[in-house]
């Protein structure tokens, strides 16, 4: 057995059974549990269950206008039952907006995740100094509200202010636009990761905190380098941050709206379709069509569920199996 090992299986070994005239029995009371749930309870209630399932009781709906739409009686609201859902997915603007924040995820996600191991990694080693001031710096970024860090950005991207674009220019790119109709995705990849990557980062930190100091030492003893240690014993260690914040990027991912929002007051290149989230957001509030945006809002919901349910137990298949 290595030094790793018998660092790692320690604290098992010592542990001994409690002597019977040393326990201690505390009779939990239901009512004493009931008290600590129930303010968990109501909020989860009132905030999370109640919209839900007043949304999916307005998708059920549609409202009909007659004549010129004027008048206490120009519109109806009528029972259609599930043809809401059957109309969002003959939706094309739905459908691309669905395609195209999924090629968001499938690049920006794990480039933003691999960054965030790379600073966890990095400020959990002893060569970094002034940890404290580095940790505040990168999640700085995540303490700006997301509307606030697009427009921080616009003022970037705009190609008569940016000081960006006119290097750019300046070394012969001329004709770039971070707005144009196949970049602008991507400047909002980049906003997203800039916002997001300090907030993982210390996630994925705090499980690096929790490694007994001991396995480090043990696995020193047994010859491994600090490449090695991150890469054979950090990492399958923080598992279950890296899994988190891969789950948090996902259903984060689906919900894109700030920033495309945002950036629609300075660009033509983002409809009002440009995610599914903004196409629920104009259905409700521009068109006057809450049924049709509230059906959207169930299948985006359903959707991250799936895909995120999808993920864990990918990932759990891969522990079992002992993969990385």
């Amino acid at each position: 057995m290595t030094a790793i090992q018998s660092a790692a299986n320690d604290g098992s070994a010592t542990n001994s059974p409690v002597p019977p005239a040393l326990r201690t029995y505390t009779k939990v009371r239901p009512w004493t549990t009931l008290g600590f749930l129930l303010p968990f309870g109501v909020l989860f209630t009132l905030f999370f269950l109640l919209p839900i399932g007043y949304a999916i009781y307005e998708s059920l709906f549609a409202t009909r206008v007659s004549g010129l739409g004027l008048g206490p009686n120009a519109t109806s609201t009528k029972f259609v039952g599930l043809s809401n859902y059957m109309q969002v997915f003959r939706d094309a603007s739905f459908l691309h907006g669905l395609e195209r924040v999924l090629l968001f995820g499938i690049v920006q996600v794990p480039v933003m995740l691999i960054l965030a191991t790379v600073l966890a990694l990095l400020m959990d080693s002893a060569v970094v100094r002034f940890k404290r001031f580095f940790r505040l710096a990168f999640f700085l970024p995540y303490g700006i509200p997301g509307v606030v860090a697009a427009i921080l950005w616009s003022f970037l991207y705009l190609p008569g202010l940016s000081p960006i674009v006119a290097s750019l220019r300046s070394v012969g790119f001329g004709s770039f636009n971070f707005l144009g109709v196949h970049t602008v995705l991507w400047s909002i990849a980049n906003i997203v990761t800039w916002e997001y990557t300090g907030y993982n980062m210390l996630i994925i930190y705090a499980g690096l905190q929790a490694i007994p100091s001991s396995i480090y030492e043990a696995a020193r003893m047994d010859g491994a380098s600090d490449f090695q240690i991150s890469r054979r014993v950090k990492l399958p260690m923080i598992r279950s941050s890296l899994i988190l914040t891969a789950v948090l990027s996902i259903i984060g991912t689906l919900q894109l709206f700030s920033e495309p929002q945002v950036l629609r007051a300075i660009t033509t290149t983002i409809p009002s379709s440009y995610t599914p989230n903004l196409l629920a957001y104009t259905q409700a509030f521009s068109i006057n069509n809450p049924n049709y945006a509230a059906a959207i809002a169930v299948v985006l919901a359903i959707g991250t569920f799936i895909l995120s349910f999808g993920f864990l137990r990918l990932a759990r298949r891969h522990s079992n199996g002992g993969l990385l």
